[in-house]
């Protein structure tokens, strides 16, 4: 029995960038220039893993060194 049970088309995974089938040598991309353009795009911070405000930017400095 198969997973697809309900007579669906059995879906794909496509290339995050271009969108066309994956090709298991590259994978999640479907060609060494669509995984170049995703490795450009971090290394031009195209790309950003959102964070939540820490509150006081000023809170952590100077934190266990002593003035004086």
């Amino acid at each position: 029995m198969s997973d697809n049970s309900q007579g669906e088309p059995k879906r794909t995974p496509r290339c995050p960038i271009c969108g066309l089938p994956r090709a298991h040598r590259y994978r999640p991309f479907c060609s060494a220039r669509c995984r170049d353009v995703d490795l450009a795009r971090w290394f031009n911070e195209a790309y950003a893993v959102p964070a939540a405000p820490s509150g006081d930017e000023d809170e952590g400095e100077g934190e266990g060194e002593e003035k004086g």
